[in-house]
């Protein structure tokens, strides 16, 4: 999620110019499947009972947003594309570090058994919260940023998009929520009354995620391009 995604997305940045002006044939069918991809993906993510599989199709979703801020091949498009790319494969491993440490403890991915772990561990709930409102963009992470830039791009290549766009980022909102409560909120399982504390080596695992984002809001001209 957070090396392969992205070298996906660079071989595109790398090999759209090639083909820049689109032929319409060519365009149109890989940004209908992009578009289509971001809703349908993110749809999935709220159904999904096992949290692994749920952040799997969460990384699916913005990489959607990702393939169509590149394929429209204009600045800022490349810059949203970039920005969304570092910031969500920061986000995603995160999320899957968050994961693991919930596994190693369960033995369970099901988000139904899987429930109350604040109680727990609050300081691991708390580095949940925060993963979970930057994969939402909330403000003022550098996701916000990306999308913005994507979802400004495509709104000025069509302006349709902003449905989708609107309802692909309502849903994600949605889902970021509903894993963040089916996981730390609620009662305890009571097979799940002796756990094993959590690490050092975790908490510094998740901060080393979580800081370069927070700087990142600093002067995300760093990962722009953007030095003017």
């Amino acid at each position: 999620a957070a090396i392969l995604l992205k070298l996906g997305g660079y071989g595109l940045i790398r090999i759209s110019p090639m083909l820049n002006p689109h032929p319409p044939n060519l365009m149109f069918p890989i940004m209908i499947l992009a578009l289509w991809g971001i809703l349908m993906t993110s749809s999935i993510c709220l159904r999904q009972t096992d949290l692994k599989a749920l952040i799997a199709y969460s990384s699916v979703s913005h990489m959607g947003l990702v393939t169509a801020a590149i394929i429209v091949q204009t600045p800022w498009g490349l810059t949203g594309a970039m920005i969304l790319m570092i910031a969500h494969g920061l986000t995603s491993s995160a999320l899957f570090a968050l994961a693991n440490t919930n596994y190693e403890r369960t033995h369970t991915r099901t988000l139904l058994l899987v429930r109350g772990l604040q109680l727990a561990f609050p300081l691991m709930s708390t580095w949940w919260l925060l993963t979970n409102l930057t994969n939402m963009a909330m403000p003022p992470t550098i996701n916000l940023l990306g999308e913005l830039f994507i979802i400004t791009t495509l709104f000025n290549w069509s302006t349709p998009t902003i449905i989708i766009t609107g309802i692909g980022t309502l849903i994600t909102a949605t889902y970021s929520l509903y894993m963040f409560l089916m996981t730390q909120r609620g009662s305890i399982s009571t097979q799940f009354r002796l756990l094993t504390p959590t690490h050092t080596r975790e908490h510094l695992t998740l901060a080393l995620h979580l800081l370069p984002l927070g700087l990142l809001i600093m002067k995300p001209a760093i990962i722009s391009g953007l030095f003017t």
